[in-house]
């Protein structure tokens, strides 16, 4: 059974840089592409950040500098570490492990930025 569990979320304040981990059983980790996506009240969900089975990063436009995935293959974890926090940047930051077709999602942590 394939899982995906996202934990580091919470309340934080604007500025602050908290870190969100995923940590994936079930699957060959070190084969997937992994990536962190979000979906905000009444937004589409959209792209953070991937980082390909080779380490090869990408990021969405409104976190780039200031976010940075990363991934740990013995520990079966990617991680997301989050700086310079805004308000905007509230919302529901989900896990997804990719291998061609195949497609794996988290639940999901809340992050909510707010003074």
């Amino acid at each position: 059974q394939v899982q995906l569990v996202e934990s580091g979320g919470g309340l934080v304040q604007p500025g602050e840089s908290p870190r969100l981990s995923c940590a994936a059983s079930g699957i060959r980790f070190s084969i997937y592409d992994m990536g962190w996506y979000r979906q905000a009240p009444g937004k589409q969900r959209e792209l953070v950040a991937t980082i390909t089975s080779g380490g090869s990063t990408n990021y969405g436009d409104s976190v780039k500098g200031r976010f940075t995935i990363s991934r740990d293959n013995a520990k079966n974890t990617v991680y997301l570490q989050m700086s310079s926090l805004k308000p905007e940047d509230t919302a529901v930051y989900s896990c997804n492990a990719r291998l061609g077709p195949v497609d794996f999602w988290g639940r999901g942590t809340q992050v909510t930025v707010s003074s």
